[in-house]
């Protein structure tokens, strides 16, 4: 990222979306836009608050978000964040407010710039005559299968007869039934009425996505002909913001470092499959531990405190499963990512796939082991492991699957060819980055605001 620039262009306030997937990209891209001369104001719930503490050059303001302790703790996602809509646009409206009254006093507000599923505050935006613009956290395939899905959903049950099905999804080549970007909520007429809000006809003036024309040009053209506004793919956004810039909401265990500088060159497979969110079984956490440890090669594995029913932490691994792996495992409750994956001893990455773990797997070249849980990782890891050819997708949590899976990632040539081809993927970002692209669009970002704003 550049040198942070002499003028002020005025204030941008941030409107991110409380869940880690969304928190992350939001802050990278106020990094960036501060780095450009924007001061910066981000409007967040008291919900999964970020630590003010990693972006000293940044205002944080908390509104209520009309949650219980029992709704975040064991809500539906998708009655979380309609309810969060609800909740939180009279205090945004009352906090922007006072915002353009003391404009005369202060900076003048350029632009709102609000996750996709923080709607409420472009609501609030049009009604204060604000420039409003979205940011998509997802991936453009993730965003046109969403769009198409809310149309099955509105047309036919049969869909979710089929939903396990390997058979291809019409208009969605190379997604198949099983590929589709459901959420967890069981509810799926909710499900499709907030998609069809965050997907229907928006009023703000241009989209930022968090993604690169590198990976998703053939559908980031179809989106943008079917959009009224214009897009910009800037991404993947943690490639132009320092290392040492942290937005994780749970606290990073960097022992794990020192024992990665002890393994051998692309030795270790970095194991993180639930991600920020999902939760495993005790018997799934047995297969997953047995699997690794019957694959005789080096992991670190991510345990995040709550991620296993019935358990705080490690106390259901199997009984033996430790003494077993020996100084082979690592295994701790959360790890800073970025760092782990940069490490020269890893060699391939077990994720989830979320669409943050998968842009910054491919940013530093590593192959991947995928097994979706739900929504988007679903779409992602078809594209990882079909489209892209850089990672193997796990069917079943089954050890002798998850051995033979992991021992074809580190040790055999299908990995290495891998390997190569996601370190050249990596390479074409760089060279964009390099080439001065983003700075491009950011520069044109730049003029749009000022032609939006006046």
């Amino acid at each position: 990222m550049g040198k942070q620039t002499e003028k002020c262009f005025g204030l941008v306030v941030l409107v991110p979306c409380p869940y880690q997937g969304h928190i992350n990209p939001m802050l990278q891209l106020g990094t960036v836009l501060h780095s450009f001369g924007f001061s910066i104001t981000v409007v967040h719930t008291i919900f999964n608050s970020p630590d003010p503490k990693n972006h000293p050059h940044f205002i944080f303001v908390p509104i209520s978000h009309g949650l219980s302790d029992q709704d975040i703790a064991y809500g539906q996602i998708v009655d979380n964040i309609v309810e969060m809509n609800y909740n939180c646009k009279e205090n945004f409206r009352h906090f922007l407010e006072k915002l353009v009254m003391n404009e005369a006093h202060g900076e003048k507000i350029r632009c709102i710039i609000s996750d996709e599923l923080m709607f409420y505050a472009e609501a609030v935006a049009v009604d204060l005559n604000l420039p409003s613009i979205i940011l998509r956290t997802t991936s453009a395939a993730t965003s046109y299968a969403r769009c198409a899905l809310v149309r099955f959903i509105t047309q036919s049950s049969v869909l979710f007869e089929g939903s396990d099905s390997h058979d291809l999804v019409p208009e969605l080549h190379p997604l198949r039934f099983k590929d589709l970007p459901f959420s967890l909520s069981k509810d799926f007429g909710k499900f499709a009425e907030l998609m069809g809000t965050v997907y229907g006809k928006r009023s703000s003036s241009a989209i930022i996505w968090n993604t690169s024309k590198c990976l998703e040009e053939l559908t980031l053209e179809k989106i943008q002909q079917q959009s009224h506004v214009p897009i910009f793919p800037i991404g993947p956004l943690h490639m132009i913001v320092p290392f040492n810039i942290s937005s994780s909401l749970i606290t990073e265990d960097r022992t794990c470092i020192s024992w990665l500088d002890k393994q051998p060159h692309r030795s270790v497979i970095y194991v993180s499959s639930s991600g920020s969110i999902a939760a495993l079984t005790e018997k799934e956490v047995a297969e997953i531990a047995w699997g690794l440890a019957n694959s005789n090669q080096s992991f670190l594995w991510v345990v995040r405190p709550g991620s296993v029913c019935g358990s705080d932490w490690i106390e259901l691994l199997p009984k033996g499963f430790q003494d077993s792996v020996g100084d082979k495992g690592c295994i701790v409750r959360w790890a800073s990512q970025r760092e782990v994956l940069a490490h020269p001893a890893v060699g391939g990455f077990w994720s989830h796939c979320g669409w943050n773990s998968t842009l910054e797997s491919i940013g530093e070249g590593v192959p991947m082991l995928c097994k979706p849980s739900f929504g988007d990782q679903r779409v992602n890891a078809r594209y990882v492991s079909y489209v892209w050819r850089v990672g193997l997708e796990l069917e079943e949590l089954e050890r002798g699957e998850i051995e033979r899976a992991v021992r074809r990632l580190i040790l055999e040539n299908e990995g290495n060819e891998m390997r190569e081809r996601v370190k050249e993927m990596k390479k074409e970002i760089e060279d964009t980055i390099q080439q001065g692209a983003f700075n491009l669009l950011a520069l044109e970002m730049e003029t749009n605001f000022q032609i939006m704003m006046g």
